[in-house]
């Protein structure tokens, strides 16, 4: 009997990619299923950009195998499925945002309606303006446009909403949601961690080319182990800091301290019986902890949580690079 199961969007086996000596991407597997919302993220020179390279199909794996769909990934894009939003480029400024749209559209055999692109853009209100007169931000919910034209199955967005002001990147999201509500598959790398962890299905963390952790934000959150004991405590002295049981790290911001501990119940009573903190507050680890607790450079290899330049440069097709 025929299996009617979807295969998954992005499907890397054992992937390994070497350039010389150096060894970008050690081993990797992953799988993004339809419809997902994937925050791949890590520091710089973890091996973020070779990996979607090679999801372009713009590079090979040195071993192990990379799918779209199914599919190897230039059929893929040879299809219209994929498209990616890149930080610059692919703007011409003497065009208005609606010529822009309509030239994309015209790139395709069966693009969306320019109106409704726009619309589901959010840049309705900027569909008159030069694009040269377009802010940062704004210049990025029309790379977003430009990239749903084509209707694609697969987004691939690199710091999306860099420029934006916190209403545009909340309506930018809202828009993304909708749109992986359709079953589009979204994979995006942001610096803006409080993204991934509100609008993400899944975080993955890549750190010397290998994922570290793969789960929901309240997995990889798990992850970073420990909590936070922040207290009020005017004139600390290093020497009473420094005698803190079980403090992994103490911070001092003015009057406030802040003891990143595995042990808070230890430290909280240390910190009520041997001094004169008051004001304690145990505060859960958030995203950015983990981030840096399980990609530093002198972080431990942590159990992997299970798994479940011209206007055709936001096809999948033009190079680029996710940091």
């Amino acid at each position: 009997m025929t299996s009617t199961t979807a295969p998954p969007a992005i499907a890397l086996r054992a992937v390994t990619k070497s350039f010389g000596e150096v060894h970008a991407v050690r081993g990797v597997d992953l799988q993004v299923g339809q419809g997902e919302v994937v925050a791949y993220l890590g520091p710089n020179g973890a091996g973020k950009t070779t990996t979607i390279d090679m999801v372009l199909g713009l590079s090979q794996p040195s071993s192990g195998s990379v799918s779209v769909f199914g599919m190897a990934p230039r059929e893929a894009i040879d299809r219209g499925l994929v498209s990616a939003v890149l930080q610059t480029g692919g703007l011409l400024p003497d065009l208005t945002v609606r010529e822009t749209i309509r030239y994309t559209a015209a790139l395709f055999p069966a693009p969306l309606a320019v109106d409704e692109v726009i619309e589901r853009a959010g840049i309705a209100e900027l569909a008159d303006r030069k694009v040269g007169k377009c802010s940062g931000g704004e210049q990025q919910r029309v790379r977003f446009a430009m990239a749903l034209v084509s209707d694609p199955e697969l987004i691939i967005l690199d710091e999306p909403t860099a420029g934006m002001d916190v209403a545009g990147r909340r309506t930018f999201w809202e828009n993304i949601r909708a749109d992986a509500g359709r079953g589009r598959t979204v994979v995006f790398a942001t610096h803006y961690l409080d993204e991934a962890d509100a609008y993400a299905d899944r975080v993955v963390l890549l750190r010397k080319g290998e994922i570290v952790a793969d789960g929901t934000a309240a997995e990889v959150r798990a992850l970073g182990t420990g909590r936070t004991v922040r207290a009020t405590w005017p004139g600390a002295d290093q020497s009473a800091l420094a005698g803190i049981p079980h403090a992994q790290s103490v911070e001092v911001r003015g009057e406030q301290v802040l003891v990143h501990t595995g042990d808070s119940d230890a430290v909280a009573r240390h910190l009520l019986n041997h001094t004169p903190a008051r004001d304690l507050e145990i505060l859960a680890r958030g995203l950015e902890d983990a981030f840096v607790a399980l990609t530093g450079d002198q972080a431990a290899e942590p159990d992997r949580v299970a798994s479940t330049p011209s206007p055709t440069a936001t096809t999948a097709s033009t190079p680029g690079s996710l940091r």
